[in-house]
């Protein structure tokens, strides 16, 4: 890992996963995880504060510095997290686990998505749930264009994030079925606020 990798690049991401409209999309879909929860890519515990009282959080992330973060987070809001740092692939964790499972803004960043989304179905129980919310690839064909011009040079820029990923499709062809769906642009470059968030359910 490089010193931008390292010192920069988790000071930029929290801060710039701070902004009012990410925070409002926060505010509409983490409420709705309930029970034990596993967050996918905890980051700096940007959704903490938006978990109903009572939930048990797992978190995963294999960002070392961003768990520092996220730690002020929980012990601010006096919230019982267990964190995992390490990648989503390979939990230990047994099967049948989970009530709910929250991604936000990380399947864009993950490695291997599909393994995710196959890992998070393994710990989920049979009636449970995954809320996310998500950017990636715009309805637009000139905007995907640009965001497919752009994606290698965002990549290195934004921590191995990609801008042209279609989460819609990766849940639902991987062992999840769309509850709900909502998809358009937030306010900023279109070729990066192309959003979709919603709740699924396994298939």
């Amino acid at each position: 890992m490089g010193i931008y990798e390292k010192y920069f690049l988790p000071k930029l991401l929290n801060m710039a996963m701070k902004s009012p409209e990410l925070s409002k999309l926060r505010s509409q879909l983490v409420p709705m995880a309930t029970g034990k929860v596993l967050e996918v890519g905890i980051g700096s515990g940007l959704n903490l504060p938006f978990y109903q009282k009572g939930v048990h959080v797992t978190g995963v992330d294999p960002s070392v510095e961003l768990k520092s973060y996220a730690q002020e987070v929980a012990d601010e809001h006096n919230l019982a997290v267990e964190f995992l740092s390490q990648g989503c692939a390979d939990l230990p964790i047994e099967k049948d686990s989970f009530d709910t499972a929250v991604v936000t803004w990380s399947l864009c960043t993950i490695p291997d998505p599909l393994e995710a989304l196959e890992e998070i179905r393994r710990v989920l129980k049979p009636n449970g749930k995954l809320v996310f919310i998500e950017h990636g690839k715009s309805n637009e064909a000139k905007v995907a264009r640009l965001q497919n011009r752009i994606n290698p040079l965002w990549r290195v820029i934004g921590g191995g994030c990609n801008l042209n990923r279609q989460p819609d499709d990766m849940i639902n062809n991987n062992g999840f079925k769309l509850e709900t769906l909502t998809e358009g642009y937030i306010p900023g470059p279109k070729f990066a606020t192309y959003n979709y968030r919603g709740i699924a359910s396994i298939a």
